[in-house]
């Protein structure tokens, strides 16, 4: 071997590991609290420093939460594709850092926001186009920047260890993280806003951002840096196109262009097999492919196989995270707004209420993984598949909406009595929430990474996160739908009938739960799908 090649091989391998550990998951840390407290208490922000209407906050609300959740994805193909782990995040700390100063600046200088309204006032000033400029600008950075960062930095920190125990710790501890630090930003920053000022809690978040990038430059030293192996979603198209092209072929197993260690072709989606079929020009003479666009690796085919199979599943995902966006998001927080927040010589902030789902996920997932699938095993004689967990998710958080609709329908009636309810009532709903997407999410990201190819593993986190900002854009369209057609969502939800919203949600989670069902019903998990062992053009179909 070559010398230089030999000492490039070694320093790779003393790269990366634990070594990296603590810089990961200090930036980790860092990042979360800021984004946490960004954007925990915005809806109260808009309220109260920038007069938006409440309704309308908590639309900007759910847009600011689906496009954090949207641009993870972006940032996956990017670092995967163009400029590897490192570059992304840290060009996207740097975003982060900016969407921080702006947000602090709002709240420092008069001048980027409207004259204060009086609480019950009406006729307040409405920000001027500039502010309206600077509000918007920051929260689309915010969303580019935080919702960037802290997904690829989860893809980078596995990527620095070998074996699957390895990295199924950081997992664990990256997870713990990601809720411990958001609790702490949930409650801690967001009391700071309410009580002392907004400037000193968006202080904290600008200080917390520039730590995160600090800690995470001075650990380049020590990080393996993969580089960009090009995006998995053109060897997909690449399957698509291939099989438009030779749809009239007849399929034959000798006639397959397989590598080494390929997949075996299944029988599932047969007509996606013909991408895989060699004629004439489409090798070159070593035997590489010459024409990607019109020849694919069986792997290539039977990995569109495994992304298309799962999107059915995938798609019953999305209007249970509409439910949890609404309940855990926008909508309880109104009804904080309103209600007696005085927990002793406490007062409870309207956006620190909500942590408690999360506090209750926490707790959750100790329980389920250490308790629920011995309990499973002994009731059902079988262990539990992500299937099944998906499946209690969709019951419990149906269950969640229709505590949330009773007590929201008693809100109003204690209302009409002239007495104000305790935001305690809200409790029982987030806990039942938190319990639902602790076994929700996990068993989605658990299905995905068991039946997504090994090109598509980091995506497979990527898409969970796409599905809660596409839910938190639906909840937004939800709420507009409800608004005109009907009087349920006032600015004043005191005069609205928030829990008829609350039982719409019921019936489209039973409903959609009805299509989950059938989906998994004709879901095979990959071990058990049907090899092909004959001419696929003569076999019968799957």
């Amino acid at each position: 071997m070559d010398p230089e090649v030999e000492m490039q091989s070694s320093n790779t391998k003393r790269k990366g590991n634990w070594i990296t550990f603590p810089f990961v998951l200090g930036t980790m840390a860092c990042l979360t609290l800021a984004s946490g407290g960004w954007m925990a208490n915005l809806i109260v922000y808009l309220i109260e420093e920038f007069n938006v209407e409440s309704i309308d906050a908590a639309q900007v609300f759910n847009r600011v939460n689906a496009g954090i959740n949207f641009f993870p994805l972006i940032g996956a193909i990017i670092a995967d594709s163009y400029l590897g782990s490192f570059s992304v995040v840290a060009i996207s700390c740097c975003v982060s850092f900016v969407a921080a100063l702006l947000i602090t600046l709002t709240s420092v200088l008069d001048s980027l926001r409207p004259t204060p309204c009086p609480t019950g006032a009406s006729n307040c000033e409405s920000p001027s186009k500039f502010q309206y400029a600077v509000l918007y600008g920051d929260l689309v950075l915010g969303c580019i920047g935080f919702g960037i960062s802290r997904f690829t930095l989860s893809t980078m920190g596995a990527n620095q260890f070998d074996k699957e125990k390895d990295q199924a710790t950081f997992f664990n501890w990256f997870f713990f993280e990601l809720y411990f630090f958001s609790v702490i930003a949930f409650t801690g920053i967001v009391y700071i806003q309410d009580n002392v000022s907004w400037a000193l809690g968006y202080e904290i978040c600008l200080g917390a951002t520039f730590i995160g990038l600090a800690v995470f430059l001075v650990g380049n030293r020590f990080y393996r840096h993969d580089k960009p192996k090009g995006s998995p979603f053109t060897s997909l198209a690449q399957v698509v196109v291939a099989s438009i092209r030779k749809i009239n072929m007849p399929t034959k197993v000798q006639d397959l262009y397989y590598q080494s260690h390929d997949a075996q072709l299944t029988n599932t989606l047969r007509f996606l097999n013909k991408a895989a079929i060699e004629t004439e020009g489409d090798k070159k003479p070593d035997g590489s492919i010459a024409k990607p666009w019109r020849l694919c690796t069986v792997q290539q085919v039977e990995d569109f196989k495994a992304f298309i199979k799962v999107f059915p599943i995938w798609s019953s995902s999305i209007l249970v995270a509409v439910e949890v966006a609404l309940v855990q998001g926008s909508c309880t927080v109104l009804q904080a707004l309103v209600m007696d927040r005085q927990l002793g010589h406490l007062k409870i902030p309207a956006g620190t209420i909500t942590v408690l789902a999360l506090i209750s996920s926490s707790a959750s997932l100790t329980v389920i993984d250490r308790y629920f699938p011995l309990l499973w095993r002994k009731v059902m004689r079988k262990l539990p598949t992500p299937l099944h967990k998906l499946g209690i998710g969709h019951v419990i958080t149906a269950l969640a909406m229709a505590v949330a609709a009773v007590v929201e329908r008693r809100r109003l009636g204690m209302n009409n009595d002239k007495h104000v309810m305790s935001a305690v009532w809200l409790f029982p709903q987030l806990i039942i929430l938190g319990i639902g997407e602790a076994f929700y999410f996990p068993g989605q990201v658990a299905l995905y990474y068991q039946e997504f190819p090994a090109s598509l593993h980091s995506t497979a986190t990527a898409i969970s996160s796409l599905i809660v900002g596409i839910a938190f854009y639906l909840s937004t369209a939800v709420i507009d739908i409800v608004r005109a057609n009907s009087d349920w969502l006032p600015d004043d939800i005191d005069h609205g009938r928030l829990d008829n919203v609350y039982w719409v949600l019921v019936v489209i989670g039973i409903v959609n739960f009805g299509y989950f069902l059938c989906c998994a019903k004709f879901f095979k998990y990959k071990h058990t799908d049907e090899k092909v062992v004959a001419e696929t053009s003569s076999g019968s179909a799957n």
